[in-house]
């Protein structure tokens, strides 16, 4: 019997390339590289922000430390109001919620709790996991496993709705 539906973020539960393109482009403008290419702005959707920086800088630790320096210290929350929800998250969740328990595995990271709060969905996750819990990114397993065992809930009895 089914018991968890774990969702990822990006791509599923709202729309935010627009977001994350303009997120990335103004790290990268303050250090003066040119806008993401298409290649990076698809990448930009469910690549972690590691990930990103390392296409990005292919390998050069000093241009991929210069973006996490401007990361850490930006704040995205400016970026939310271009996200575009896939249906009326809270009322969708709730509803599902009275079935199942409901969990999030994402590539994000320092922008969960805001996001999560920003989108009125605070108390809604029974089990929360992503790359700021210092796991690999998808499409390593870690995030989803850390989200069942935080869940309690054996993996036989869960299902990820993911993009990718």
């Amino acid at each position: 019997m089914l018991e968890l539906v774990i969702f990822d973020a990006d791509g599923v539960l709202f729309d935010s390339t627009e977001s994350n393109t303009a997120y990335y482009n103004a790290i990268f403008a303050r250090i003066g590289e040119p806008p993401m290419d298409p290649e990076e702005e698809k990448a930009g959707v469910f690549m972690s922000a590691p990930q990103v920086f390392e296409l990005r800088a292919a390998g050069d630790a000093a241009r991929i430390e210069r973006m996490r320096e401007v990361a850490r210290t930006m704040d995205a929350t400016p970026f939310f109001n271009l996200m575009r929800p896939m249906v009326q998250l809270r009322e969708f969740l709730t509803e599902l919620k009275r079935r199942y328990r409901i969990g999030l595995a994402t590539n994000r990271s320092a922008t969960i709790p805001a996001l999560i709060y920003y989108l009125g969905l605070d108390g809604v996750f029974d089990a929360i996991a992503s790359v700021r819990d210092k796991v690999r990114p998808k499409p390593a397993p870690d995030i989803l496993e850390l989200c069942l065992a935080r869940a309690g809930v054996d993996a036989k009895r869960a299902v990820y709705v993911g993009d990718a």
